[in-house]
């Protein structure tokens, strides 16, 4: 018998949720992760991130020793892969992170052992994983292991809420493999389980992701138009949406995160010149930051601003989450655009700048009240709560650029 019940590698924004669920639900877990600092943070019951509900179920979690945490892999009769699944410069996948993970486990690996995939991939990862494991234990290749991927579907924000009721999509290598991980979710999981095969579920979870990109592709592009024609693409968008059958999206900076602006190449990449929609509405939300930036730089130009506040830097509203944020590359390219220009950022879910922003002398964080006080021009990137309330007479005077439709009704 294992001294553990569920090994999960790889303790990030899916990972460790997963644990303090599958923990606090009475399972045996151990969790992996490579940065030792983040073990041990964690080992002392403290959060990595921000998260709502995270920091007292990983306190517990820690307390009851349900949860422990290493650098190493525990023998288990369980092993969750929930590790990073970035693109590289060309926009292929790197599985890298995938491929290490099965290695670390490879050793402890036994008969009747279930093996999980969280990680959102390109399809046929699920087996990439069954052919590496066989290939380093070529003993169990007559032995019965089992395995399965069950992409997550939470939203920074509501993660310990969504990794609860959410529905889930779980697909096996086989039917008992499919069925042996889903009696592992529904343990935890009060919404319904769909079983399927593995590489379907991989190509639901891409398809979710790519389905919203489209969307919000449409609504950029769109903005862009609007701005083109001299149109008010906030009120265009309003009106449309009055049709029964037309829900459009509300347009941005651009799209970020770890899943929306990242896992639609997954599914160009597993199909290579049958998806030019998919990768045509990447190229869009990847464009809409340098159209930003050009309209700031228009501003800049025309009016002398010598400084401006930048209200937002996370990749959504309300989270402390900067993956892929396009507000961090429109921030970037600005100072390095206009070195001249001072940038005060207005980010209240950070303590700090991010390590890229050093090498820019003409970036600093700053308070809201400050930026207000002090800055002529400001440029809304992220719709945070806080900024909707500040008073519609502070921003009469101010020269805005506002790119969330945070406030339509002064007609900017």
């Amino acid at each position: 018998m294992s001294e553990i019940d569920v090994c999960v590698v790889g303790m990030g924004y899916i990972g460790l949720p997963t644990s303090v669920v599958l923990a606090g639900t009475g399972w045996r877990v151990h969790g992996v992760d490579i940065n030792e600092h983040v073990v041990e943070i964690l080992s002392q019951g403290i959060a990595t991130f921000e998260e709502p509900g995270i920091s007292v179920a990983l306190k517990d979690s820690i307390a009851t020793g349900n949860l422990t945490v290493s650098s190493s892999p525990l023998t288990s009769d369980v092993y969750i892969i929930a590790v990073p699944t970035p693109i590289n410069e060309e926009n292929q996948p790197d599985t890298s992170y995938i491929k290490s993970a099965v290695e670390s486990i490879a050793p402890l690996a036994k008969h009747n052992d279930l093996f999980i995939l969280e990680s959102t991939s390109p399809v046929g990862t699920t087996e990439m994983i069954r052919d590496i494991l066989l290939d380093i234990r070529q003993d169990l290749k007559t032995a019965k292991l089992y395995f399965a991927h069950c992409p997550e579907r939470v939203i920074p924000g509501s993660m310990m809420k969504e990794i609860i009721s959410n529905d889930r999509v779980v697909g096996g290598y086989d039917a008992q493999s499919a069925e042996l991980a889903s009696n592992l979710y529904r343990s935890f999981c009060q919404g319904e389980i769909h079983q399927t095969d593995a590489r379907t579920a991989e190509l639901t979870k891409l398809t979710e992701n790519s389905f919203r990109d489209v969307n919000i592709a449409f609504a950029n592009e769109l903005s862009v138009v609007a701005d083109h024609l001299g149109v008010n693409v906030w009120e265009i968008i309003e009106l449309a949406n009055k049709h029964p059958r037309v829900q459009i999206l509300q347009p941005g900076p651009g799209v970020g995160g770890h899943c929306i602006a990242v896992d639609p190449w997954f599914l160009v990449a597993s199909a290579p010149g049958k998806s030019p929609l998919i990768r045509s509405a990447r190229l869009v939300n990847d464009s809409k930051p340098g159209f930003v930036i050009d309209k700031i730089a228009e501003r800049i130009r025309k009016s002398g601003h010598s400084s401006l506040a930048v209200l937002g830097l996370t990749f959504k509203a309300n989270v402390d989450d900067l993956r892929e944020s396009p507000s961090v590359s429109i921030v970037e390219q600005l100072a390095s655009e206009f070195p001249e220009v001072a940038v005060s950022v207005v980010e209240p879910y950070i303590k700090a700048l991010p390590q890229t922003f050093v090498a820019f002398d003409n970036i600093c964080l700053a308070t809201l009240e400050s930026a207000l006080a002090n800055e002529q021009l400001i440029v809304l990137l992220v719709d945070h709560d806080i900024f909707k309330s500040i008073p519609h007479h502070v921003l009469f005077a101010k020269d805005i650029i506002d790119t969330r439709g945070l406030w339509k009704e002064l007609g900017v």
